[in-house]
C-alpha cells in the first residue's frame, strides 16, 4: 500500500521548515537543559543540529569536543566516561551560537514509561502528601515530556510556556512535586518512589525522565518498522498505514464532526442526562422509603441511550499503532540513560486474544527500543500486572493472567526484571493509589540486577512439578528464607504459617481447573483435590483478580504461573 503522497509532503514540509529554523544556529533537543542530569559511566552523547557544515564545539568538565555538521544537519559528540558528581556546566558553541548548560550533574538517568499508572502523579498517591512534604532531596531531577501524538518520528519536543513544569529539567523540591500545572496530578509516583532508592543505593544523582500516557496499549510504543519485523503484526502496520493514507480527508472533516457531536452532546443532556439524573434522585428516595419499610427495592433507573461518540482523531487516538513512540519516545532515543522501568500491559489485556499477543509484542517493543537507542541492552524493568476487577470465581478466568504470563516469559530478553504486584491492586480500581508498592519492589529488582547489591528482589518463581499419585508437588526458585503462607496488611506482609494456602487450581485430563488443596512441605507446595484422581496440572494465580497468599519470607510474592502448556481459548 502506498504511503499517502500530500501527507509525506506535508510532513516533508514541516520537517524541512522546523529543522532550517533550528540549523540557521547550533539546537540541542529539548532533553538537553539547564539542571540536566547525564548517565555516568558511558560516553556521554551530546546531539543536535546545524547548518550543514558548521563546526560545532562542546565543552566539558575541561576538555573540547569538535564536530562538523553532517549534510542532513545533524551532529554528535562522545564525550567521556565519568563518575557521579557535580553541579557541572557546558559551553555549546557555533559560529553564531554560544550558549551554556548549567547545574549538570552527572549520575544514574531512568526513563520510566508505560500507561496511567506510571503516569500516576505523586500528588494523588496513597502516601503522596508525605512524600511530597520531604521531597528535600536536591540531588533528585525530574524531566516530564509532555504528551504528543504523531504519525512519523518527531525530532524534538514541543517549546513548552516559560511558566510550565513540562519539557525541561526541573530540582526536586516539595515546590516542584506540588506543581498544580504538571499533567496528572505530579511527575509519576512509580517513577519518584523507585528514583529515591537508587539514590540510596548508589548515593548517586539521579534523572528521573516520565514519558507515559493512560490508556495506551503497546503497539502505540513501537515503531512502525518495529512492527514490520513480525508478520503477526501486519494489522498494526495497515492500522498505521490506513491513518496516514486517510490523514489530510480525516483532518479536513474533523471539524464538522467535532461540531456535530458538539450539538448532539447539548441534545444528550436535554433529552436524556438531564431526566435520568432526576430519576436518580427519585429512585433514590423511593429505595430508602422502601429498605424502610422492608420492602423490594425497584430498579435503578439507566439512561435511555447512550451519550454520543467522541470523534477519532484524525491521528487516531493515544491508541494507535506508533502514535505514543513517535511523539513521546523518539525525541528521547539517543540520550544517555541507565535503563527505563515500564508499567503497562491493561490495555492489551481487554480481551484474551490481546493478552495472549502480548508474549510476542512486549519484547518485539524492548528490541526495538533498544535498537533505535544504539546504547545496546540497557536495562527494561517492568511491573507486572497487579490484581483487578472482582475477586475470582474459578481457578483460571480473564484475560490479565495471560498478559502476566506474556511478562513473566519476557524475562528471556537479557537484562530485564519483573515486580510482581498482584497483591497490590484494588478490585475497584483499575489505579491502585499505593504506589511505594510497585516502586519499591522496582527498586529491589533494580538494587540486586543492576546495582549488584545484595538483597531480595522476587518471591517464589514456579521451577517444575512432579505428579505423585492424586497430588502434584511443585518446587520452586528464589525461596530464600523458606515458603509461607501471607496476608498483606496496608503496606506490612504479616508472616501468617499454618494458613491455607489459596489460589491453587488443579485440573484433570479435561483441562477443567478447580480450587485445590495446597500445604507447604519444606521447600515445596503439595496440591491435590480429592476430585481429581489424576492430576495433570496446576495454575496458580490465574485469573484478574486471584487469591493467592504463597510467598516467600522476605515478604515477596509468588509470581502466577501454570505448569501446563494448554492453548487460551479464544472465542
Amino acid at each position: 500500500m502506498k504511503r499517502s503522497l500530500t501527507y509525506t509532503f506535508k510532513c516533508a514540509v514541516i520537517l524541512l521548515l522546523t529543522c532550517n529554523a533550528a540549523f540557521a544556529q547550533v539546537t540541542l533537543p529539548a532533553i538537553f537543559g539547564d539542571n540536566m542530569v547525564l548517565q555516568r559511566g558511558i560516553h556521554v552523547p551530546v546531539y543536535g543540529w546545524a547548518i550543514a557544515g558548521e563546526k560545532v564545539q562542546v565543552d566539558f568538565m575541561g576538555k573540547t569536543y569538535s564536530v562538523t555538521t553532517s549534510a542532513d544537519g545533524k551532529w554528535l559528540v562522545k564525550l567521556g566516561k565519568y563518575k557521579a558528581g557535580g553541579p557541572y556546566e557546558m559551553h555549546v558553541k557555533g559560529s553564531t551560537t554560544d550558549f551554556t548548560y548549567k547545574n549538570i550533574l552527572i549520575g544514574e538517568v531512568w526513563l520510566a514509561s508505560g500507561q496511567s499508572n506510571m503516569e500516576f502523579g505523586i500528588q494523588s498517591e496513597k502516601h503522596g502528601a508525605d512524600a511530597i512534604s520531604k521531597a528535600t532531596d536536591n540531588l533528585i531531577h525530574v524531566f516530564y515530556v509532555p504528551m504528543a501524538l504523531s504519525l512519523q518520528p518527531l525530532y524534538d519536543i514541543a517549546k513548552q510556556a516559560a511558566d510550565s513544569p513540562n519539557g525541561k529539567w526541573l530540582v526536586c523540591s516539595p515546590d516542584v512535586m506540588a506543581n498544580p500545572k504538571f499533567a496528572w496530578h505530579g511527575i509519576t509516583a512509580v517513577g519518584y518512589y523507585f528514583a529515591q532508592q537508587i539514590r540510596k543505593t548508589t548515593n548517586a544523582p539521579v534523572g528521573l525522565i516520565g514519558s507515559y500516557r493512560g490508556g495506551t496499549p503497546a503497539q502505540a510504543w513501537i515503531t512502525e518498522d518495529g512492527l514490520k519485523e513480525s508478520p503477526a503484526f501486519t494489522k498494526y502496520v495497515d492500522i498505521h498505514q490506513k491513518l496516514v493514507d486517510n490523514y489530510d480527508k480525516a483532518k479536513a472533516a474533523y471539524p464538522q464532526r467535532m461540531a456535530i457531536y458538539q450539538d448532539s452532546m447539548k441534545t444528550w443532556y436535554t433529552e436524556v442526562n438531564n431526566p435520568y439524573i432526576e430519576a436518580v434522585k427519585k429512585w433514590e428516595a423511593d429505595a430508602a422509603q422502601a429498605k424502610a419499610a422492608n420492602q423490594p427495592v425497584p430498579p435503578r433507573p439507566q439512561p435511555s441511550r447512550r451519550a454520543p461518540i467522541y470523534p477519532t482523531d484524525p491521528l487516531g487516538g493515544y491508541g494507535s499503532p506508533t502514535i505514543c513512540y513517535n511523539g513521546v519516545i523518539a525525541p528521547l532515543a539517543g540520550y544517555g540513560i541507565k535503563g527505563v522501568i515500564w508499567y503497562q500491559g491493561e490495555s492489551n489485556g481487554d480481551n484474551l486474544a490481546d493478552a495472549v499477543e502480548y508474549k510476542d509484542l512486549f519484547p518485539r517493543m524492548i528490541n526495538n527500543w533498544r535498537s533505535k537507542w544504539g546504547q545496546g541492552n540497557f536495562p527494561f524493568l517492568f511491573v507486572q500486572l497487579p490484581n483487578f476487577r472482582q475477586p475470582a470465581m474459578t481457578p483460571s478466568e480473564g484475560s490479565w493472567a495471560w498478559v502476566r504470563e506474556a511478562q513473566q516469559k519476557t524475562l528471556a530478553l537479557p537484562k530485564t526484571g519483573m515486580a510482581v504486584i498482584t497483591d497490590a491492586g484494588e478490585f475497584q480500581d483499575i489505579h491502585p493509589t499505593n504506589k511505594l508498592v510497585p516502586g519499591n519492589r522496582l527498586a529491589l529488582v533494580a538494587r540486586h540486577d543492576i546495582y549488584g547489591e545484595k538483597v531480595v528482589s522476587s518471591g517464589p518463581v514456579y521451577k517444575s512439578m512432579k505428579v505423585d499419585g492424586d497430588k502434584i508437588i511443585i518446587s520452586f526458585n528464589e525461596i530464600n528464607k523458606g515458603l509461607v503462607a501471607a496476608n498483606l496488611v496496608g503496606d506490612d506482609v504479616v508472616n501468617a504459617d499454618g494458613q491455607e494456602l489459596k489460589g491453587f487450581g488443579i485440573a484433570g485430563v479435561d483441562h477443567v481447573f478447580v480450587w485445590a488443596k495446597a500445604v507447604i512441605k519444606g521447600n515445596t507446595v503439595v496440591v491435590s483435590r480429592d476430585v481429581i484422581p489424576n492430576p495433570q496440572a496446576v495454575r496458580y494465580n490465574w485469573a484478574d483478580n486471584p487469591p493467592g497468599n504463597l510467598y516467600n519470607k522476605d515478604g515477596l510474592p509468588a509470581n502466577p504461573f501454570r505448569t501446563d502448556d494448554w492453548p487460551a481459548i479464544i472465542k
